[in-house]
């Protein structure tokens, strides 16, 4: 059940749904950091293949694998080293990494994410299933783990962030 190069799939216990954890952010991402009542360390940044943020002032600061609190948690840890007395950071994610899709679908391929994503929209995105296509399961590679996990195909099955989804043939 393994795609050549994906690892070997998990599949899950019926009735057990997908959860995705917090959003981490990773190389790729798009963020507005904005520094109230500092309108020259406000602006919009790209997490670097590093995993890092190069900001006014303060320079480098580590964002891969921090969700969104815990990296404005640095900002203002950094800014508070001879910089600001008590600086208040705002931190949103403008465009989140893409994810992709491959196997049973019309056209596979990369895709912009949006919030709120569904395997179901982001196969309509990718033109549909095919008429081999298995509708009924779907395996995920999540962008932070080394093998895919089978999932019953549900309108609210979700996708996160640099996820790859694979969809089946079915066997006639």
């Amino acid at each position: 059940m393994a795609a050549p190069g994906l690892g070997q799939a998990q599949t899950l216990a019926p009735g057990e749904v997908r959860v995705i954890p917090d959003y981490r952010m990773g190389p790729g991402d798009k963020v507005r950091v904005i520094t109230f009542g500092e309108e020259s360390l406000t602006g919009e940044f790209f997490v670097g293949g590093s995993g890092n943020i190069s900001l006014p002032l303060i320079g480098e600061v580590r964002a891969q694998g921090q969700t969104i609190p815990e990296f404005q948690r640095a900002i203002e840890a950094e800014l508070q080293k001879g910089y600001l007395k008590e600086p208040r950071v705002s931190v949103e994610v403008l465009n989140y990494r893409p994810f992709y899709i491959l196997g049973e679908v019309e056209t596979p391929g990369e895709y912009p994410y949006t919030n709120g994503l569904s395997v179901l929209n982001a196969v309509a995105t990718a033109g549909g299933f095919t008429y081999r296509a298995n509708n009924r399961r779907v395996f995920i590679k999540r962008a932070d783990d080394d093998a895919e996990r089978e999932y019953p195909l549900t309108p609210m099955t979700p996708v996160a962030p640099g996820d790859t989804i694979r969809i089946k043939e079915r066997f006639f």
